[in-house]
């Protein structure tokens, strides 16, 4: 588990009946709860050295020190030279860690929030529906070049899994596999899926760009933001193409 799942995944649940954890799985517990201890001080008081943790947490500096090499391997915090205001003391700066981008987005934020107001500001106020989707499709295009760089350089046969490996880095966990008389694209990760619960048009437009990517009509079986555990998206084996506007569209 990353680091960033673990900050995301820290709550306690207790189940009646339940065995007794074992002491491995206990001592693991508690290294992670401390290593979200940590990093939970840095966001709230900004970059800090392994002395002022060790003060707040009630730690030693070792034990800081340990945790805080996790957290960086983790890509949670990352060490840096501390600033100096003034006149410089002797000797080299203490070092300080601040939170990554990675791990300041471990933390509950309101992009979602965020997202969906600005969302219904433009339905209510530029045009309905319609301007929504037309946002939607302007985003996705934007996103899409490097998805059909990705695409275009490989073998028809292949133009499916180059996709999904696009899609991927892009932070969608996608794979690709055969299915009856076609193939299956898979995304097992969805960054926008909580706006997308509400505005489908996001959904329906990545539809209409696989569509045009990969030259043939699709059709979109399940997404996570209906409450499916997968996206799914079916392409059928043709190598005829297919206008964006006939690609399926995303389950109701």
């Amino acid at each position: 588990m990353s680091g960033s799942e673990e900050l995301r995944n820290n709550g306690v649940v207790k189940n009646v009946g339940e065995a007794p954890a074992a002491p491995a799985e206990e001592l693991a517990t508690g290294e992670r709860s401390t290593r979200n201890r940590v990093a939970r001080s840095i966001l709230d008081h900004g970059p800090s050295t392994v002395a002022e943790l060790a003060k707040r947490l009630g730690l030693t500096q070792a034990a800081v020190r340990r945790h805080l090499d996790t957290l960086v391997a983790d890509d949670v915090v990352a060490p840096r030279e501390q600033r100096v205001y003034g006149a410089r003391t002797r000797g080299r700066p203490a070092k300080v860690f601040a939170l990554t981008d990675c791990g300041r987005d471990a933390f509950d934020q309101s992009y979602d929030s965020l997202a969906v107001d600005a969302l219904r500001w433009i339905e209510r106020n530029a045009g309905g529906e319609a301007a929504v989707a037309a946002f939607a499709r302007d985003r996705i295009e934007a996103q899409a070049e490097a998805y059909r760089e990705a695409v275009e350089a490989a073998a028809p046969e292949e133009r499916a899994e180059a996709l999904a490996k696009a899609l991927s880095a892009d932070g969608y966990a996608a794979t690709a596999r055969n299915a009856p008389v076609g193939q299956q694209l898979c995304q097992h990760h969805c960054p926008v899926a909580h706006v997308a619960e509400q505005y489908p048009q996001l959904c329906e437009a990545e539809t209409e760009i696989f569509s045009r990517l990969l030259g043939t009509h699709v059709q979109r079986l399940a997404t996570i933001a209906h409450g499916d555990g997968v996206c799914t998206t079916y392409i059928p084996h043709t190598t005829s193409s297919a206008s964006a506007s006939t690609a399926g569209r995303n389950p109701a």
